[in-house]
C-alpha cells in the first residue's frame, strides 16, 4: 500500500467511465423509519447514475445497529452476494451509510465487487466535475481525509490473505508509514491551496 496517494483519480474512487451495474444498501433502524431509508436511496439512485452507476436493485435491511463488521447482518450480506452471483452484470454494491475500513474490505472479499459507501460516491462526482486547479486540490483533500481513518481496515484482507507463520501481514509499521505519507500529501495539498487563494 505504500504508493503515491493520488486519490483524484477514478480508479481510486472505484468508479469507471464507462457505464457500471450496483446494488443500493440502506439500513432501518430505531432513529429512521423505513419510508425515509427509501428516500435516502431515491437519492442514492440519482447520485449514482451521476457517477455513471445504474442501479439494479435495492437492498433494505431491518436491524437496531449496525453489524461492527459487515455493517448488515450475515444473512442479508448472503442474501446480497446471492443477487451478485446470479447477476454477472452486478459489479458495485453502494451504502447509504458510511462504512469503516474494516467493513468495506470485510464485504469486499465476501461478495467479491467494490463496496462504496455515499461519501465517498459524492467525492467521486466531485472528482469528475472539479475543472479548476483550486477545485481538483480541494477534492483530493477530502478524498485523503475520508480515506486517512480507514486505512487500518483496508489493511486487514491482506494480512488474512498472507497469513501462516511469518508472514503476518503489514504490521503497524507499514500502517504507520501508509499514515504518515497521507499525512505529509494533506500537509502539501494545504499549501498548494493556500497557494491558489493567494494568486
Amino acid at each position: 500500500m505504500n504508493k503515491e496517494w493520488n486519490v483524484s483519480s477514478q480508479a481510486k474512487s472505484g468508479l469507471k467511465a464507462e457505464t457500471e451495474h450496483a446494488v443500493l444498501v440502506g439500513l432501518v433502524h430505531d432513529q429512521q423509519t423505513e419510508e425515509l431509508v427509501q428516500e435516502y436511496l431515491n437519492e442514492l439512485e440519482f447520485l449514482a447514475l451521476t457517477a455513471g452507476a445504474k442501479t439494479a436493485k435495492r437492498f433494505i435491511q431491518k436491524r437496531n445497529a449496525p453489524h461492527p463488521k459487515t455493517f448488515i447482518g450475515k444473512g442479508k450480506a448472503e442474501e446480497i452476494k446471492a443477487y451478485i452471483d446470479e447477476h454477472e452484470e452486478i459489479n458495485m454494491v453502494i451504502f447509504d451509510d458510511d462504512l469503516t475500513g474494516k467493513q468495506t474490505s470485510v464485504l469486499e472479499e465476501f461478495m467479491t465487487v467494490k463496496i462504496i459507501d455515499r461519501s465517498s460516491l459524492i467525492l467521486d462526482i466531485f472528482a469528475r466535475r472539479a475543472q479548476t486547479a483550486q477545485a481538483k486540490t480541494q477534492v483530493e483533500l477530502a478524498q485523503l481525509q475520508y480515506l486517512l481513518p480507514r486505512l487500518r481496515g483496508l489493511w486487514s484482507h491482506l494480512e488474512r490473505q498472507r497469513g501462516g507463520i511469518g508472514m503476518r501481514g503489514p504490521g503497524e509499521k507499514e500502517i504507520e508509514t501508509d499514515r504518515r505519507i497521507v499525512r505529509d500529501k494533506l500537509s502539501l495539498l494545504k499549501k498548494q491551496l493556500e497557494k491558489i487563494d493567494r494568486q
